[in-house]
């Protein structure tokens, strides 16, 4: 009797996180009008979040280089002034409320919202950007949808944008019937570069991701003594160029990334010259390469402990030559994710998904 109210309460408090997730992940209400004209702006809805997040960020960055290249775009917000200012910007903002959408305009919807997309108005032209694939079915429960669910049966999606090659795979297996683009990531070579000198004896992470692992790890280092005559540096909640400031403090930083579509964390980490081992998260098997850093093993708890014991050992027997690598890891980000490449990448979509009235 005891274990069935222990289940059933477990029942109504997993209903009741489902159903607040649910109202965090439903986009703000958005008005139509068939009738609307105007040159066609791209909108890209976007989630009132001012907390540190890579994926807040690339809207931002879209929405800047659209702009620049002549197209109009807005970052649309549900609370009128509402602006992430975590990273220096002037992007054009605008709140859900004072914008209408017509034909001319196309949406740009998160993967965040995919459990709501039935909300948004069904005439609208959009693009989702996907920047998680593995989080395409987040509460978006099998036995109540259709299948194709979230997007086959959202009118108006004309097309899937993603931001790595590993990404734009999964979602072209499993949504065969739509386009998939690619926009690369961004890692911006004025703030995420390698230190003047050699970084002092400190290991980066951020500890919020994979917590539990993270602390199994740690144990097994101290205990085996291999952190002695190490700084362990927590990163976290800072700001974009406080991050880069500490990532450049490090000589090698420890990568947690799980089920991501991209894995900035690592990137910018190897951006700024640290030697990075860990887990690829699956999204940074595109620059993950053993070359210049130490891929691990999903879920390889061991061969984490080993691998981080074998890259202090070599700085300890040959400091240049971890050095090295994490130099040839930064030209390797920074020689693919750059604003050029994206920029391009954004071309190639819009001249595609332009404006329909707008001649070739």
């Amino acid at each position: 009797m005891i274990g069935t109210a222990k289940r059933a309460g477990r029942d109504w408090l997993g209903r009741r996180g489902h159903a607040r997730e649910l109202r965090r992940r439903t986009p703000p209400p958005l008005r139509y009008d068939a009738d609307h004209s105007g040159p066609g702006v791209v909108y890209y809805l976007t989630p009132d979040d001012n907390k540190p997040s890579g994926g807040i960020r690339n809207l931002y960055r879209h929405v800047d280089l659209l702009n620049e290249s002549g197209t109009p775009a807005v970052v649309l917000h549900s609370r009128p002034g509402f602006r992430a200012d975590w990273f220096t910007n002037d992007t054009r903002v605008a709140a859900a409320g004072d914008v209408t959408l017509g034909p001319p305009d196309l949406l740009v919807v998160p993967e965040y919202y995919g459990p709501a997309l039935h909300r948004l108005p069904g005439p609208a032209r959009k693009l989702v950007f996907n920047q998680n694939a593995y989080q395409t079915f987040a509460e978006v429960p099998l036995g109540d949808t259709a299948a194709g669910a979230p997007y086959r049966d959202c009118p108006g999606i004309e097309a899937l944008v993603t931001v790595s090659r590993d990404n734009a795979a999964l979602l072209r297996h499993a949504f065969a019937d739509l386009d998939v683009r690619l926009a690369r990531v961004v890692v911006d070579e004025q703030v995420f570069h390698p230190p003047a000198r050699p970084a002092a004896r400190r290991i980066g992470h951020m500890p919020r991701r994979r917590a539990a692992e993270q602390e199994q790890l740690l144990h097994i280092l101290r205990a085996r003594g291999t952190l002695a005559g190490w700084e362990l540096v927590p990163i976290d909640g800072l700001t974009e160029t406080k991050t880069a400031e500490a990532l450049r403090s490090c000589a090698i930083f420890l990568s947690f990334s799980e089920r991501e579509g991209f894995g900035l964390p690592p990137a910018e980490a190897m951006a700024s010259g640290a030697y990075v081992v860990g887990f690829t998260g699956l999204g940074g098997r595109d620059f993950f390469d053993p070359r210049y850093c130490t891929p691990v093993a999903e879920g390889d708890l061991l061969g984490y402990a080993i691998a981080v014991e074998q890259a202090l050992r070599r700085y300890e027997e040959d400091p240049a030559a971890l050095v090295s690598a994490g130099q040839a890891a930064a030209e390797r980000i920074h020689s693919e994710y750059h604003t050029d490449g994206l920029r391009a990448d954004l071309a190639d979509i819009f001249q595609t998904y332009r404006n329909p009235a707008v001649p070739a």
